[in-house]
Formats: C-alpha cells, structure tokens, sequence
C-alpha cells in the first residue's frame, strides 16, 4: 500500500518541477528588462556626464526616440504581417503551391543583404525620413513570416481537411474554421520573430533620419560620449527583449486548445 501511493504521488512532482522553469521563464525576462533600464537610468544620474549628454539622455528626450522607435517598428510590422500571411496562404492554395520555395528564397534575399544597406536604399528611392526606413524594414521582416505560415498550414492533418470538406464546408470555410486555426501558433511564432528583428534593426534607421533609439548610439560615438552609447544600447535591447517576451505570451494564447 505505501508503495502504491509512493507510486501515485511520483507523477505530481515530476509535473512541478517542469512546470517550474517554464513559469520563471515568463516571469524573468521582463524582470531582466525592467532592471536593465532602470539601472541605465541611475547610470546617468551617476555618471560624470557634460550638459549636451544630459540633454540627451533626458527623459523627454529618451520618450520621444522610444515613442520614434515603436511607432517605426510597428507600422513595419503591420505592414509586413498584412503582406507576408495572405502571400503564405496563397502559397498553398492549388497551383500556386509549386512557387512555395522560389517565393521564399527571394524573400529570403532581404535578410540576407545587410541591413543597413536596404534602409539606405529605402532613404535613396524613397527619401529621407520615416517611409524609406519603414519600407526597408517591411522588406526585412517578410520571410519569417511567409516560410511560418506556409509551414503551419502544410503542418495541418490532412484527415481533418478532409473530413471538414465531407461534411459539407467549402475551401474558404475550411481554411477560416480549421486551417488557420490549427496554423495560428506556427504563424504567430514568424510575427513574433519578424517583430523583434524589426525592432533590432530599426536603431538604425537613424541613419537615414527616421529617429528611434539608435539617435543615442549614433550621438554616442560620433561625440565619443560614452554614456549616451551605453545607455542607448542598453535600451535598443531591453526594448527588444520586453517585446519579444509580449510576442511570446501572444503566442501562447494562440495556441491551439485541446489539439
């Protein structure tokens, strides 16, 4: 009898402690974020910094190129989802699913070129200022996007489109009701992943005049101020790092229940 409830109670604690490092990884990213930008903004306050420095490392100076940043960084990613989703789902609808691959080798092609040379071609068709910056990111943040919806809706049983079909649904209803549904979570995964490479390389689109947080970088070692390097850098991250952890959590609640 002790042996049997010995045998009982294993399970529950085998379920504790794996549930426990998944837990603290939701809980400790955001933490990490929130001690990083507070311990940049005691930095300043600390440091040995001159008068341009402190202005630019004010707090209206700081919200205005986070305000810049995010603004950039989710017009790009808005623009890159309404784009890159309906082109994955179009790759894998009848003939036009022989053109899955090709289609994403070129698209492929704008994280392979530099970064920073497609926000400067940006700036060169379309000007300097927020467009070009915003237009180059888009380009940079589509293949995530179409190879993870293409593979969520190839990923999908085919018995259960199918059996959708059988009773009766059409194939708009059918890819609506059970494929995008089931597809939901791999596609959100390539959102997630564009999102934060979006707001990565959006520090530099700075360079072509479309502010951000990349103004610190750039201000720091032009005017070899240190500070204003650090602390620039540290905030580009943390930024990142925070939003990757709400796509995350995103990508959660997308999950598919019950499958």
């Amino acid at each position: 009898m002790p042996d049997t409830a010995a045998a009982m109670d294993q399970p529950v604690s085998t379920n504790v402690s794996t549930d426990r490092p998944s837990r603290l990884r939701y809980v400790v990213q955001p933490v990490l974020c929130v001690v990083a930008v507070a311990a940049a903004l005691i930095y300043v306050r600390v440091a040995d910094v001159d008068e341009s420095e402190q202005r630019s490392l004010g707090t209206s100076t700081l919200l205005t190129l986070l305000r810049e940043h995010l603004v950039i960084s989710l017009i790009a990613t808005v623009l890159v989802s309404v784009i890159a989703i309906p082109l994955g789902v179009a790759l894998t609808r009848g003939s036009l699913r022989r053109y899955s691959k090709p289609v994403i080798t070129v698209a492929g092609f704008g994280q392979a070129a530099p970064a920073i040379g497609l926000i400067a071609l940006g700036a060169a068709i379309f000007g300097i200022g927020r467009t070009g910056a915003v237009i180059a990111l888009t380009v940079y943040g589509v293949l995530p996007i179409v190879a993870n919806t293409v593979a969520g809706l190839d990923g999908v049983d085919v018995k259960l489109i199918e059996a959708a079909r059988g009773m009766g649904m059409s194939a708009w209803s059918t890819l609506l009701r059970v494929e995008l549904p089931l597809a939901l979570a791999v596609i959100v995964a390539g959102v997630r992943t564009a999102l934060v490479l979006i707001v990565g390389t959006a520090a530099l689109a700075t360079f072509t005049g479309a502010g951000g947080l990349g103004t610190l970088i750039t201000t720091g070692i032009t005017l070899q101020q240190n500070v204003t390097l650090v602390v620039g850098a540290i905030l580009v991250a943390a930024l990142a790092l925070f939003i990757d952890w709400l796509a995350r959590l995103l990508e959660l609640v997308a999950a598919p229940k019950g499958v």
